[in-house]
């Protein structure tokens, strides 16, 4: 029985599919699991094992839009609204 190169052209039926959550193709068609994020699991698949993985999806890897303004806002108190002494555009009568 062969189980090398004549095996590898019978190949031609995908096991995964991508995933709606991480975008990997990683979905298992028939299981409906993510081998990568766990998907449809609430939690994300994540192990100490895997220390590599987590540090390429951990917080930091990607645009972070709101967390990246949060260290400014607290050096500033976390203020809101226009800043003091705007008053907006003096009529003259």
């Amino acid at each position: 029985i062969a189980k090398g190169t004549s095996s590898f052209g019978k190949r031609h039926n995908k096991t995964h599919t991508l995933c709606r959550r991480c975008g990997r193709r990683s979905l298992h068609i028939q299981k409906h699991t993510c081998a990568s994020c766990g998907y449809p699991a609430a939690k994300v698949r994540k192990f100490n094992w895997g220390e590599k993985a987590k540090r390429r999806k951990t917080t930091g890897t990607g645009r972070m839009r709101y967390l990246k303004t949060v260290p400014r806002r607290f050096s500033n108190g976390f203020r809101s609204g226009a800043p003091a002494g705007a008053k907006g555009p003096t009529t003259s009568s």
